[in-house]
């Protein structure tokens, strides 16, 4: 009796729970399947001829302040390569693993094209970005920088209704994206590896994560400064041996990408019914959540580094998207063609999908290369939990004041926790629809302030020529 009691409860509970996935993908579906695809791309197009293709002209340049430039003295809170960093350590995470295998599953290989072309124009956003951040930024109570899209649209703009909406769904993407998928990922991996049971990698993620953030933003520069250049460089390093192992069939791999992207049913991929508006979809939904051009979220970063003028910020926050889709997601979409992976089932006879496939791609030409995978997806996970702990505290210090901080971080580490325990179905719907809420006011404020921006880059241009006549 107990028992069919049981069962009945658990067969109830999973059934909510699948109801709970569907309605969420249907809004997941409303909300990237049409409009706001549109406004990314249209929002980096007219910046792009706005600014007069500038990411083109200073790319390389922007990639040398990267690594190179320190303005120690200016006002800050942070140096602009811990900016960088803080704002990489939530860009190069889980969405240029995992996010770029479920990306392929959904819309084949055909979606890095598309993640490759919103990339491109998302360049001259996140310019745009981190250059109205860094102008409008404030000094709170506490002596630490205030930016991000919810103080430049209420400062240019006036527009307090707008500003407030930024701030409420960047609050909640916070958990989401910044949270929830890093945890279930990390988690995932843990069992998959070593079969650590998920609340297990909850709780330890959760009090490793705390020591972290309950140090302020000095504390998440310094330690993002190092996590990420090591976990990128030891990810890349995986990577690039695999393609150099499997490099016959590199040509191949590339030539998936590009035919997929414009044929009719998705090629080597797509294993959930894709078709070129699906690795459209896919590309640009797991672009934005990789490199985070639009978002509105990096901003946040970038207002609080140490910089002379808000246009030298701004292309070093450019160099983040280059890195981020260009590199580290092209890598590992490489990876996954070159080593044919993708279609494979685990031992449940299930579609392998996310952070397992890439696993078994990588242990399928270096023995042990899950261990690669797995140190990268901690790593990875842990340094944008820490980076969106931040994001997350300045949007509840602008909408209740500084007195609900400590009250977001409890929260916050709770959710780390929740997310350990739940699905992959579940948590990348969630990521997705606040993802693109948190974008919308982000991008209307954008496009009516792309007038400040054009005429701010003209002076920091002119700036530039007159740098490099002296040397």
């Amino acid at each position: 009796m107990t028992n069919n009691f049981s069962y009945a409860i658990f067969i109830q509970a999973r059934e909510s729970i699948m109801n709970i996935v569907k309605i969420l993908e249907k809004c997941d579906s409303v909300l990237w399947d049409g409009f706001l695809i549109y406004i990314l791309v249209f929002v980096g197009v007219f910046l792009t001829f706005k600014l007069r293709f500038m990411q083109f002209k200073y790319l390389g340049y922007s990639l040398k302040l990267a690594f190179s430039r320190h303005d120690d003295k200016a006002q800050g809170d942070i140096s602009q390569f811990e900016s960088l960093m803080m704002a990489m350590a939530a860009t190069i995470g889980i969405g240029s693993i995992a996010g770029i295998s479920t990306a392929i599953i959904a819309g084949g290989f055909g979606a890095i094209f598309w993640m490759w072309v919103v990339a491109l124009f998302g360049m001259a956003t996140k310019y745009a970005e981190a250059l109205l951040a860094v102008k409008y930024r404030i000094v709170d109570e506490r002596g630490q920088m205030c930016g991000g899209p919810m103080y430049y649209i209420k400062k240019g703009l006036k527009w307090k209704w707008l500003a407030f909406l930024f701030a409420f769904f960047g609050l909640f993407a916070s958990f989401a994206g910044g949270n929830l998928i890093q945890a279930q990922s990390i988690s995932d991996a843990m069992y998959e590896l070593i079969a650590v049971p998920p609340y297990i990698t909850g709780i330890v993620l959760s009090i490793t994560s705390a020591i972290i953030i309950l140090g302020g933003i000095k504390s998440l520069g310094k330690v993002n400064a190092i996590l990420v250049p090591v976990m990128a460089c030891l990810y890349m390093l995986g990577g690039i041996i695999i393609i150099i192992v499997r490099i016959e069939h590199l040509p191949e791999g590339v030539l998936l990408i590009f035919k997929s992207a414009f044929t009719r049913e998705a090629v080597g991929g797509g294993f959930l019914g894709a078709s070129v508006m699906a690795a459209v979809q896919m590309g640009i939904a797991r672009g934005i959540a990789s490199n985070e051009a639009g978002l509105g979220s990096a901003p946040i970063a970038a207002a609080a580094a140490k910089t002379d003028v808000p246009g030298r910020q701004a292309l070093i926050s450019m160099s983040g998207v280059f890195l981020s889709s260009f590199v580290v997601c092209t890598i590992t979409a490489l990876v996954l063609a070159v080593t044919n992976v993708v279609g494979q089932l685990d031992a449940t006879g299930k579609l392998l999908n996310g952070a397992p496939l890439v696993m078994n791609a990588f242990s399928s030409v270096i023995p042990g290369g899950k261990y690669i995978v797995a140190l990268g997806l901690v790593l990875f996970g842990f340094s944008t939990i820490i980076g969106w702990s931040y994001y997350g505290e300045k949007c509840v210090e602008y909408l209740a004041g500084e007195k609900f901080i400590t009250f977001y971080r409890i929260v916050f580490l709770i959710v780390v926790l929740i997310g350990a325990l739940l699905t992959l179905e579940v948590v990348w719907p969630i990521a997705d629809i606040l993802n693109g809420l948190m974008a919308l006011p982000n991008l209307v404020g954008l496009v009516f302030m792309s007038g400040i921006v054009s005429t701010e880059s003209v002076i920091f241009f002119d700036l530039i020529k007159m740098e490099r006549r002296k040397k």
